[in-house]
C-alpha cells in the first residue's frame, strides 16, 4: 500500500535525526532528576490535605522542583487552574491595572485570550472592560516577528509585553528560546520595568532550557500540554518572579491568600511523576511531529515547520486546502485512537473560540493535547494542527490511516 511505502521511507530516513532528539530528552530527565534529588522528593510528598490547602508540603515541595526545573524564582502548580488559558489569564490580571498597557508582539494571541483580552464581544470582565489598553506588532508580510518595529514598540504604560511562544492556529514559525531571548533583550532595551510574559503552552522541555533562564519575567501553561508528561488529569501552572507568580495565585485565590492555599485532591503523585515523564513525552512527540512533516511534505502538502526544520512546540500544521479533506484528517485519527475510536469528529461552537472548531483525539484525559490529537478551525485554507503522542510510533500507525483517508478523496 502507498501509505505503508510512504511510512516506512519516512521512518528510515527520520531514525538517525531522532539521535539528536534523544539527546536533548536526555538533558533534559537529568535537568528534572537533578532537581528531584536536590528537594529530597520522598513519598510523604504524595500524600494530600483536604479543605483550604493549608501546609501542603507535597504542594509547597512541587512548587520549588517546577521552579528549578522552569529556571524561575517561584512557580505554583495548580489543580485549580483549569486550562493555560486560566492560568494565563490569572497572570495577566494579577499583574495589570487601570492605565497600564499589555503589548502582543507575536501579532494576534491564541483565540482563547480574544474574549480575555476584550477584543471581540465576550462575557463581563475582560482586561479592556477595567481599562487596561492593548496593542499588537503584526507579524510581517512572511508571518515573522516584526524586529526592527519591536526596537521602538515599548511606550511609556506598556506594563507587559505578550510573547506566545507557539504559533496557534496560525501560520508562523513558533518562537524559539533564542527568539524569547532577543525580544526580552529588546523590551528591556527601552524599559528594565515593562514585565515580559511568555504563553509557554506547548514549548516545555522542546529545548533545555525555558524562558525565564533567558530573561522572562513570568510565564505559564497548562499541565494537559507538556509538563503533565500525559498523565496529570488536569491543572496549571505559572512561574518566574516570585512577586509576579504570587500576584498571579492572587488572583486565582484571594489577596491574603495567594500561593498559600488550594488543596492538591491526592493529585501529588500524579503530578510529580507527570513532571518526571514530561521529558520523555515531548520527545517522543516531537519525533511524532517530523514523521508527520515528512509525509505531508513528500505528498505535495504545503507544512510548517518544514521536515528536520529543529523543532519549537510540539504543534505540526498541515494545510489541507479543503473542508473534506480536514474532516477526513480528523475522522481517520479518531479511529485510530486508544479512547472513543468509534466516535465521529463533527465541527462545533467552542468557547473561547470565534470559529467553528473540529477536534480529533480519543484521549485519555479530556481534551489532552500532550496524547494524540489534531483541531482545526474550519476557515480557509483548511490548516490541521496535529500535535501530542505518547510514542511516535502510534503517530505512525494513525499516519498510515490518514493517509489512505486522503488518497480515497483524491481518487
Amino acid at each position: 500500500m502507498k501509505s505503508q511505502r510512504l511510512l516506512e521511507q519516512a521512518e528510515t530516513a527520520l531514525f538517525p535525526f531522532f539521535s539528536g532528539i534523544d539527546t536533548k530528552i536526555k538533558h533534559n530527565v537529568k535537568k528534572v532528576l537533578q532537581i528531584l534529588r536536590q528537594e529530597r522528593v520522598g513519598v510523604h510528598h504524595f500524600a494530600s490535605v483536604s479543605g483550604y490547602g493549608h501546609d501542603d508540603i507535597g504542594r509547597e515541595t512541587l512548587d520549588r522542583v517546577f521552579a528549578g526545573v522552569m529556571n524561575a524564582e517561584a512557580a505554583a502548580v495548580r489543580v485549580q487552574f483549569v486550562s493555560g488559558t486560566h492560568a494565563i489569564a490569572c497572570g495577566l490580571f494579577g499583574v495589570l491595572r487601570p492605565g497600564d498597557e499589555m503589548l502582543a508582539v507575536a501579532g494576534k494571541p491564541y483565540d482563547t485570550l480574544e474574549e480575555v483580552i476584550g477584543l471581540r464581544e465576550s462575557a463581563p470582565g475582560s482586561l479592556r472592560e477595567f481599562g487596561i489598553q492593548y496593542r499588537e506588532l503584526p507579524l510581517t508580510s512572511q508571518a515573522s516577528l516584526d524586529w526592527e518595529g519591536l526596537k521602538t514598540a515599548v511606550a511609556e504604560n506598556t506594563r507587559l509585553v505578550f510573547i506566545q511562544r507557539s504559533c496557534g492556529y496560525r501560520w508562523r514559525d513558533s518562537l524559539s528560546i533564542s527568539d524569547i531571548q532577543g525580544i526580552v533583550e529588546l523590551v528591556k532595551q527601552q524599559n528594565p520595568n515593562t514585565i515580559c510574559f511568555v504563553d509557554n503552552c506547548y514549548g516545555e522541555f522542546v529545548e533545555t532550557q525555558e524562558p525565564p533562564a533567558v530573561g522572562a519575567d513570568l510565564i505559564a501553561g497548562s499541565l494537559i500540554k507538556n509538563p503533565g508528561g500525559t498523565i496529570v488529569t488536569a491543572g496549571g501552572y505559572v512561574a518566574g518572579r516570585k512577586d509576579l507568580v504570587e500576584a498571579a495565585c492572587c488572583r486565582l485565590t484571594t489577596p491574603g491568600i495567594g500561593s498559600e492555599g488550594g488543596a492538591t485532591f491526592d493529585q501529588n503523585r500524579l503530578l510529580f511523576q507527570g513532571l518526571f515523564l514530561a521529558p520523555q513525552m515531548v520527545g517522543e512527540a516531537i519525533k511524532g511531529t517530523h514523521l508527520v512533516s515528512h509525509v505531508f511534505h513528500q505528498l505535495g502538502y504545503p507544512v510548517n515547520p518544514l521536515p528536520e526544520t529543529p523543532r519549537r512546540d510540539i504543534i505540526q500544521a498541515i494545510e489541507l486546502g479543503s473542508r473534506e479533506k480536514l474532516l477526513a484528517f480528523c475522522r481517520a485519527l479518531q479511529q485510530q485512537s486508544p479512547v472513543g475510536s468509534y466516535l465521529d469528529p463533527v465541527p462545533s461552537q467552542m468557547p473561547g473560540y470565534e470559529s467553528e472548531l473540529v477536534m480529533a483525539g480519543g484521549t485519555f484525559i479530556d481534551g489532552s493535547t500532550s496524547e494524540l490529537s489534531a483541531d482545526a478551525p474550519l476557515r480557509e485554507p483548511y490548516t490541521i494542527f496535529c500535535q501530542g503522542g505518547t510514542h511516535w510510533t502510534h503517530v505512525a500507525i494513525a499516519l498510515e490511516a490518514i493517509i489512505d483517508a486522503l488518497g480515497a478523496i483524491d481518487d
